[in-house]
């Protein structure tokens, strides 16, 4: 009972306050509107910013991913691959179009891939691309790739939305107002823009696969996880991410229809190596690891809404499954301490030359899930006898930080989302990791092109990875989506990214009764 109330009156007050900044009903007036919760924005540009679904509505790659995940054709309708030289050759289709009525054509592409590796720009994608040593605009259609090595992670790579030239050539990608008024080929165009409120996307009636079926998608910006399953009630939002616990609210109702979806989306404590702490203790995440109780977050956290992690590349074919797992053991961990020379103070806190092993885990705002897992993971490390606590910063410190709950992962190339993440120095290794082994097995595995060739080299990269943890890996997460029932067109089945990411894959054939 108590809970029903509190619910009701978070809801009063959300749609109160929503309904002084005018909400989105105005916009459902002229057609078929989609309003989906969003985390906000602050620039959007594929080429330099990593994350963001709203790319694949504004903007159009070279190939594109299908229902499971494969690559697929999309500004190029074709390619081939010259083994003796490393290039490949795209052939874009005919009648491309930016959303502003210019051609696409392979200057721009050609523009796109330079400018994510030209380092001025510090593109969170360049390591992807650190194989390409030359590209061509061999004529309006035809674009060449020539690597120093094969990578075969490059098709998938290449999904990345291709920039307008025209729009952006000469000026400074990271501060031009284009990361504000993006122009893309994809499905929905941008129209409008309220800063921390919505971003308004109208259809696209010249992409390349048809006009799509809704006329307008919103991303509603409502940052707080519980937030969004209140707008949902509400009627403010029409599809959103939720929580599990949020689940019972949704599930059995006949307005709405939840969909729980398996991802590659794996949750895990991040120790930062800048730090002296884990710097000058690099003992400390192998013992760590030992002291998180997975089994408990994903019952009371994922309501059994995931699984126990202990790779980056479990959820694929590339998985080994005969590492170390680090499995539930408190009594394990204070023997590795114990070992490496910390002893517990008269606090019952372990220290090690006058350091005590005390930290913080950072967790982005809004986001419930990590919170509650990392406040299980505190009191884990708590009772063997470390000093943790979670904290929520506005902004996110990577190099100040002592540790932080990150999530990464990728249903596609196994290139993707471990060379850039624990190779050394590479765009998305936010926490100082570095192994020459890890580095080695890891450019090795993305030059070859045959599975079995691959696959060794990607299982020894696991093997040496936890013997040597970057982070304490926690827990693959289901992504759970609640939206009304009438909207159709998505593909339930397919495995998701990085913070569920994929779902809109095909939003061209998505249309709402």
């Amino acid at each position: 009972m108590k809970k029903k109330v509190c619910l009701l009156l978070a809801l009063i007050l959300s749609v109160g306050i929503l309904a002084g900044c005018g909400g989105s009903d105005d916009a459902k007036k002229e057609g078929k509107t989609l309003v989906y919760g969003s985390s906000d924005y602050t620039a959007i540009n594929p080429a330099l910013y990593e994350h963001g679904e709203i790319n694949s509505l504004i903007f159009l790659g070279l190939t594109t991913h299908n229902e499971k995940d494969e690559v697929a054709p999309g500004a190029a309708e074709k390619w081939s691959f010259d083994e003796k030289t490393n290039t490949y050759t795209f052939q874009l289709r005919e009648g491309l179009k930016f959303h502003d009525g210019e051609p696409l054509t392979a200057e721009d592409v050609k523009f796109t891939i330079e400018a994510i590796m030209n380092p001025d720009n510090g593109s969170e994608n360049a390591s992807n691309f650190e194989d390409v040593t030359k590209v061509e605009a061999a004529d309006d259609l035809t674009v060449k790739i020539t690597m120093k090595a094969p990578n075969v992670a490059m098709l998938d790579y290449l999904t990345i939305g291709i920039l307008p030239k025209h729009l952006l050539e000469g000026k400074d990608l990271a501060t031009d107002e284009f990361n504000q008024k993006p122009v893309g080929a994809g499905p929905y165009k941008l129209t409008g823009w309220d800063k921390g409120q919505a971003i308004t996307l109208e259809k696209n009636d010249d992409f390349y696969l048809g006009t799509p079926k809704i006329d307008k998608v919103i991303f509603k910006i409502v940052e707080d996880s519980d937030a969004k399953a209140l707008q949902l009630q509400s009627g403010e939002l029409d599809f959103a991410q939720i929580t599990p616990k949020a689940m019972e609210e949704f599930e059995g109702k006949n307005e709405f229809k939840v969909y729980t979806m398996k991802t590659a989306d794996y949750r895990g404590i991040m120790y930062n190596f800048n730090n002296p702490l884990f710097k000058n203790n690099h003992e400390l995440p192998k013992a760590l690891s030992y002291a998180i109780d997975r089994d408990a977050i994903i019952k009371s956290v994922l309501l059994g809404h995931g699984q126990a992690a202990y790779s980056p590349l479990q959820m694929g074919p590339y998985n080994n499954k005969d590492v170390e797992k680090y499995a539930y053991n408190p009594d394990k961990a204070k023997e590795l301490l114990e070992k490496a020379g910390w002893k517990k103070d008269a606090d019952g806190i372990y220290a090690k030359k006058g350091q005590k092993l005390e930290f913080t885990i950072n967790c982005s705002q809004g986001d419930q899930v990590r919170v509650d897992m990392a406040n299980i993971c505190a009191q884990n490390l708590n009772e063997i006898g470390a000093k943790v606590d979670v904290k929520t910063p506005a902004e996110t410190d990577w190099a100040g930080q002592e540790a932080f709950l990150i999530g990464w992962g990728s249903p596609f190339d196994p290139d993707d989302h471990t060379y850039k993440v624990f190779g050394t120095d590479k765009g998305a290794n936010y926490n100082g990791y570095s192994n020459a082994k890890v580095d080695k097995l890891l450019q090795q595995a993305r030059e070859k092109e045959a599975v079995e060739d691959r696959l060794p080299l990607y299982k020894e990269f696991q093997t040496e990875l936890a013997k040597d943890p970057a982070y304490t890996f926690i827990a693959y997460i289901d992504a759970v989506y609640a939206g009304k029932v009438d909207i159709t067109g998505i593909t339930a089945d397919t495995v998701l990214g990085h913070h569920g990411v994929g779902i809109f894959w095909n939003i061209y054939d998505w249309d709402m009764k």
